[in-house]
């Protein structure tokens, strides 16, 4: 297996960005974060963001004077589209794309829209991902504090190293290189991205944990003892798993619960599993997985309403809602 190339503050030639305008299209958790820190760190930014909603307000109140997709798009050299993915594809089209120009990057912070062709860079324009590998809020903490939250970079249509070298800029901009840049494809951070989602960090876990709850629930045990074993105490777990790694977890829970782990998970997690796991990677690999989500957006979503809805009535959320509002540090819930 290939080592990863992993670029540091050192690599970085910061002065590319000079006279540059760096356009963040959408002023969401990231784009607030991307905008925010680029801007600390010296560079000209110009925020893109509807008005009439609180992102907009925000924007205002943040010291930005948000314009339209095509305003931002025009006063930029760097166009960032940081919009929910499922949008890309129609506003990229509609907004953004006519008012492109040679020269420009088009960026964004996951590759889902490149990698399935929803964006396609002009003719003369570049392709480029930076991805900061935590949520809008530890970007923007991280920078604040004086460290930053590690980036992929990849670069996509049209871009060779001049491009490479202005991505290493951005992400310092927006501090990712304080912890390293880790160089990739945009397939690659595509398809583990949504492989990780699904498998293991939403799709894997809250499925576990409602099938679990049930489980003790049906065997007549009080439904606030299985609220807390198969819920609420997964935090513990994840922060042991997110400070140290797996052996770090071992060291730190009881010799019993190890022993239980080590004895009783891989009846769950078997090769049936595995098998299942192999099969949504390929589903995300050939593109099935993204464009049955494209026809549920287009359609209106009725189907992820719909889980949405039941969801509301599940037991272990109505039990969770009352034992939070009970605890002093909610939370730690």
């Amino acid at each position: 297996m290939q080592k990863s190339k992993v670029y540091k503050e050192a690599d970085v030639d910061f002065s590319v960005l000079d006279g540059k305008t760096i356009g963040i299209l959408g002023y969401g958790a990231q784009g607030r974060a991307h905008a925010l820190n680029a801007r600390d760190s010296g560079c000209n930014v110009v925020v893109a963001q509807r008005p009439g909603g609180p992102n907009y307000d925000l924007a205002q109140q943040d010291g930005f004077e948000p314009v339209t997709l095509e305003q931002a798009t025009l006063e930029s050299d760097l166009v960032n589209v940081l919009l929910p993915d499922e949008q890309h594809g129609p506003l990229f089209e509609k907004h953004i794309k006519p008012q492109m120009r040679s020269g420009q990057v088009l960026m964004a912070c996951h590759g889902f829209s490149l990698h399935y062709r929803q964006m396609i860079a002009p003719e003369n324009v570049a392709a480029l991902l930076v991805a900061p590998k935590g949520a809008g809020h530890m970007v923007r903490t991280a920078y604040e504090q004086g460290h930053g939250v590690p980036c992929l970079i990849a670069l996509g249509d049209n871009a060779d190293q001049s491009t490479m070298q202005i991505g290493l800029a951005y992400a310092q901009a927006i501090g990712g290189a304080r912890a390293g840049v880790i160089e990739t494809t945009i397939a690659a951070e595509t398809e583990t991205d949504l492989f990780g989602e699904q498998v293991v960090l939403c799709g894997g876990v809250s499925h576990l944990v409602k099938s679990a709850f049930q489980v003790l629930v049906d065997a007549g045990y009080q439904p606030e003892l299985a609220f807390f074993e198969c819920l609420h105490e997964l935090k513990l777990v994840v922060d042991l798993l997110h400070r140290g790694g797996l052996a770090f977890m071992h060291e730190h829970i009881s010799n019993t619960a190890e022993y239980g782990d080590f004895t009783r998970g891989y009846r769950l997690i078997d090769d049936r599993a595995q098998a299942e796991m192999k099969k949504i990677l390929t589903e995300i690999q050939s593109g099935e997985f993204a464009k049955q989500w494209l026809a549920e957006f287009d359609a209106g979503c009725p189907q992820l309403n719909q889980f949405r809805e039941a969801e509301k009535d599940l037991e272990v959320e109505k039990i969770g809602q009352r034992l939070r509002a009970m605890m002093s540090d909610k939370g730690t819930a």
